[in-house]
Order: C-alpha cells, then structure tokens, then sequence
C-alpha cells in the first residue's frame, strides 16, 4: 500500500519528468509510455494520479503560468515610474527564462490548454485575475500621460514580444544575447508603450 508521502512523490515525479519530455520533444511527440519511462511510474501510479498525457501538461502549464504570473507582479509592484516598471519586466522575463528554461519553453512553445481541456479554467481565471492586477498598476500611469491605452493582447506583444522571440532563439542554440541587448530590449519596449505628447 502507498503511503502519502510515494504518493507525493510519484506525482512530482510524474511532473519532473513530463517537464523534461515536453520541453524536449514537444507535446504532441511525447508518449503516454515516454513520460512514465521519464518519471520511472508504474501504470497504475501514473492514473492514480492523472487521467491522460494532456491531464498532464493541463496541470504543468497551470502551474508554471502561475509561477510566472506571481514574480512578474511581484516585480511589478516593486516599481512605482512607469518607465521603470517597464523595463524591470523586461528584464525579469529574460532572466526567469534563463533561470527556467524547461518551464519558459513550455509557455512559449505550446498551445495553453482551452478552458474545455484539462488545466483550461485553472489558465483563464489566472490569466483574467493576472490581467487584473496588471491593468490596476498601469492605469494610474495611462491617465498622467504616460502609457498608452492598450488592450492586453497587444500590451504583451509590445511589452514582451521581442524578448520572447530572443528566448526562442536562445532556446534553438543559435544566439545567446548580451547585457547591452537586454538592455536594448528594455528601452525598446518603454519606446513602445509609452504615450506620446500630441502635436500643437
């Protein structure tokens, strides 16, 4: 009989190895057999736990969106200029990438889960409450002139876009970028955002 505690574990398990699966192979290549030879679960540990590959990667996909959610607000609210918090987010998302690679890969590379698929309402409400919070910082910085009013879509394709496909190539192994095109990066992104005074 399991304990808790093998439960616990064969569950984390099951997730570490999934992780490495999916951010090697992608998600539609990797077997149900592949990620229980990864964890090294039986069968019936594996469905103890989940139902399916995808029930799988609807949990691990929940879960590193929320961790990366909970840092960039953490280092959002740290910034009180509009400029600043710009920017901080910018290099925040280089470096949590770098410091997270397998995690980074699977929320830029894979489709997230609809709400009618495993993992799916846990990604909206966290996505609608993450959306939120960020609206709520940038607001007061819209009405003093200096952020332009943009619907979310768009702000995540100015603000992190370009440092985003800069990751896909570091992911590829065809660029490791510099200091100065972080930073590059950073005012690229305050340049793009930034409300502009109308002429006379």
């Amino acid at each position: 009989m399991k304990s808790a505690k093998n439960g616990r574990d064969g569950r984390t398990r099951i997730i570490e190895g999934a992780l490495r699966r999916f951010s090697q192979d992608g998600v539609s290549a990797t077997t149900l057999a592949s990620l229980r030879e990864e964890s090294g679960v039986s069968v019936g540990s594996f469905y103890h736990h989940f139902a399916s590959k995808e029930h799988v990667f609807g949990v691990l996909y929940a879960d590193t969106l929320r961790m990366y959610q909970e840092v960039f607000l953490g280092e959002l609210q740290r910034h009180q200029g509009a400029k600043e918090g710009i920017e901080a987010i910018v290099a925040l998302h280089m470096r949590w990438c770098v410091d997270n690679r397998e995690r980074a890969h699977l929320l830029i590379s894979e489709r997230p889960p609809k709400r009618d698929e495993p993992g799916g309402v846990e990604v909206s409400e966290s996505r609608r409450a993450f959306f939120r919070q960020v609206s709520d910082w940038w607001r007061p910085h819209m009405k003093d002139g200096l952020l332009q009013p943009v619907p979310p879509t768009m702000c995540y394709v100015l603000w992190l876009g370009p440092a985003t496909e800069m990751c896909r190539l570091w992911f590829a192994g065809a660029y490791q970028p510099t200091q100065e095109e972080i930073a590059g990066l950073c005012e690229a992104a305050w340049q793009s955002l930034r409300q502009r005074p109308v002429p006379a």
